[in-house]
Parts: C-alpha cells; sequence; structure tokens
C-alpha cells in the first residue's frame, strides 16, 4: 500500500510545530463542546414525543456527516421527513444512494428512540415517489407515532455510544460469534457478510485501499471531501457538519497555514500526504470486513440498508466493538466502476447490491462527531 507516510507526518510535525509553537499562546477557539451538544440534550426537556425521538435521531450515521434531513411536524403525531438538497454529494453520491442510505440510518435511530417512549414509528418510506436518478423535492418518508406501548429494544440503550471509529484498529482478531451476532441485529430483506479468512480479508482490503486512492486522486470526488471539511475549532463550531478536522493540534495547523482546503488539495504537501498515511494504517490494521448486501437496488431497499446499518452499528458498540463505514468502492462515479463490479464478485458472487462495506475491529475511544441542533432541521408543514 506504498510507503509508510506516518513518518514524513511526524517529521515535518516536529518543525511545523516550531513554527506554530507560539501560535497555541494566542490561538482563541470556541470549545468543541458546543459542537457536540445534541449529544448531551437528546430526551431532554422536549414535551412532544415527535421532538424527544427527533433529539435522537439526528445522531444517526450519514454519508460525510452531511445530516441533509429536513423535518416538518404534521398534526398531532406524524412528520414529513424531506432532504435539504444542497446537502446531496454528487460528485461521490451520483445516484444519492449513500444519502438515502443515511436517511434509512436516521428513521431507524428514530424508531429506536419512540420505541423508548411506548410508540410505534410508523413509517411510509417515499409516500410522494422515489426521486430516480436522484432525490428531489419529495418526501423521503412520512412517519406517524402511535401510541400502542411499542416494547422498547435494547440497541436503543447504545444510541449516545455510537460512533465511527475512524481510527487503525487493535492488533487483535474480532471472533465469528462476534460478528454473527451482528447479523441478528438486521431488518428484512438485508443480508450481512463477513470475511472468514485472511486470503479474503487481504483481497477486499486491497480493493479498499485502491478505491480510497481513485476518490483522492480523482480531482472532482477529492475536492467534493475537501470543500465539507471544517478545519479547526472555529470551522467545526460554526459549521457544525461535514468532515470534522477540530482540537488544538488542528486548530493551530490550520492557523499557521500547515493544513487548510488549498493545501489539502496540492499533491505531494504534508497536509495530502499525511492522508495517505493515516488511510493506509487503518487498512493494514483492519482485522475483518463486514458488508450488507439487498436484492435489488430501490430507494426501499437503500432506507433498509440503512436501518441495518445503523442496528448492526449500535450491536456493535454494545459488543465493544468498533466499525468505520469504507464507502469508496462502493461509489458510483465512472473511475470507480471497475473496483466496484470486483467487489460485488468478492463479496456477492451470487448477485445483489452491496451496499455497505465496513472495517470491525477493536479501536480507541472517539469523540461523536458535530451535529447541527433538532431546532436547525425543523421546517413548516
Amino acid at each position: 500500500m506504498g510507503v509508510s507516510r506516518r513518518k514524513l507526518l511526524v517529521a515535518g510535525g516536529a518543525t511545523a510545530l516550531v513554527t506554530f509553537a507560539g501560535v497555541y499562546g494566542v490561538l482563541s477557539s470556541p470549545s468543541l463542546k458546543r459542537a457536540s451538544q445534541p449529544w448531551r440534550q437528546a430526551g431532554l426537556g422536549f414535551q412532544d414525543p415527535r421532538l424527544n425521538a427527533l433529539s435522537y435521531a439526528i445522531l444517526a450515521p450519514n454519508p460525510h456527516n452531511r445530516q441533509p434531513w429536513q423535518f416538518a411536524l404534521v398534526g398531532e403525531d406524524a412528520i414529513d421527513v424531506t432532504c435539504d438538497l444542497d446537502r446531496r454529494l454528487p460528485a461521490t453520491d451520483p445516484f444519492d444512494r449513500q444519502i438515502t442510505i443515511g436517511f434509512g440510518c436516521m428513521l431507524e435511530t428514530l424508531s429506536l428512540a419512540a420505541a423508548r417512549a411506548g410508540f410505534r414509528a410508523e413509517i411510509d418510506p417515499f409516500p410522494d415517489g422515489a426521486g430516480r436518478p436522484r432525490l428531489d423535492r419529495g418526501r423521503v418518508a412520512h412517519v406517524r407515532f402511535v401510541a400502542d406501548g411499542a416494547k422498547p429494544d435494547p440497541l436503543a440503550e447504545a444510541i449516545l455510544e455510537r460512533r465511527s471509529t475512524k481510527e487503525p484498529f487493535a492488533g487483535r482478531d474480532v471472533g465469528e460469534a462476534d460478528l454473527r451476532a451482528l447479523s441478528a441485529s438486521l431488518t428484512e430483506r438485508v443480508r450481512f457478510g463477513f470475511t472468514k479468512d485472511d486470503a479474503e480479508r487481504a483481497a477486499i482490503a486491497d480493493n479498499a485501499w485502491r478505491g480510497w486512492v481513485i476518490e483522492q486522486e480523482t480531482d472532482a470526488t477529492r475536492r467534493e471531501s475537501i470543500e465539507v471539511m471544517r478545519i479547526g475549532n472555529d470551522a467545526v463550531v460554526e459549521q457544525p457538519d461535514g468532515i470534522d478536522l477540530g482540537g488544538t493540534f488542528m486548530s493551530a495547523a490550520h492557523a499557521a497555514g500547515i493544513v487548510t482546503h488549498e493545501t489539502l488539495d496540492t499533491p505531494g504537501s504534508l497536509a495530502s500526504q499525511s492522508g495517505y498515511d493515516m488511510y493506509s494504517a487503518m487498512v493494514e490494521s483492519t482485522p475483518r470486513w463486514a458488508w450488507l448486501v439487498t436484492d435489488d437496488n430501490s430507494r426501499r431497499e437503500q432506507i433498509e440498508a440503512g436501518r441495518s446499518w445503523v442496528r448492526v452499528n449500535l450491536a456493535a458498540q454494545a459488543r465493544g466493538l468498533a466499525v468505520h463505514p469504507w464507502s469508496q468502492t462502493l461509489q458510483e462515479f465512472p473511475e470507480m466502476a471497475g473496483l466496484y463490479a470486483e467487489l460485488h464478485k468478492l463479496v456477492a458472487p451470487g448477485g445483489g447490491t452491496v451496499q455497505m462495506l465496513a472495517r470491525v475491529g477493536y479501536g480507541p475511544p472517539v469523540p461523536a462527531s458535530p451535529r447541527w441542533p433538532l431546532e436547525a432541521k425543523l421546517i413548516d408543514a
């Protein structure tokens, strides 16, 4: 997977720290706690059970943390869910498949949170028709809350602890019993698979790495990701979405001009090259890969894939496992077509659509991703 660039980063960083050591003393950035406040406010102080459930739903995983959902309260017991079309990812997700999976994650989290309060969430996906080839202004879902004493699902207890661990994993394998237990959390129509030997793991790791390189070295897709990177605490707090590059070190590196949108888009720069090292370390440390497959690729199947994915994520969290979605090889832009087909042959030789690929292992604790507050996502009916 190429020459390790971690040593390059460390060597360059030593010089960089001298350059901006003084910046630490003058840098004034707001606390990142404000950007993660929705994680602490979930379920607190909401009189309407719909708002209570939505305060959990907005914490669901979603592509590039774009948080594309909008909610309108309808009558006394319903919610209309629509997509903020400006939050899609047209370069890496040209058919809005991944964005739709993110909506599935949110809807399942909403359902789990509603059941904790004794409500059943009746979810009607795409009541106005499924937008094709891209999502449109029609409703992604209509949700009605039914007070029928719904039984809570134990997975709901992990919502506030759920994370996507974008870090290298510990050198420890994951037992097949744990992986099979994750499959018990799936919704209907979704199949779960995982690597069972070193040869299969190596083949998928190679495919995953080459996919990351293609995304990085294709101008449109690289720049789409860079555009939504929030570099430094100020940017994260101002826009608590996208790819979070916050923290004291990153704030100082940004203030010193070392990590900026421009340097990230400059091949050979320290900022650009460090990405290769970080992601190659993630691939190399992955003991198991797992995936979700559906029979077809309809919008409803994409929603089901998202519902299953967040359940797998929650089940993993509850068992002390770390997961990290790896989306690159499943992206449907032209330059990725060869690796997309290759991955399908590897993990779904009998047919179907691979909706999710993920790393599974044991990882370090990671902070919660930034979130917009619920009020920012409420619109008029």
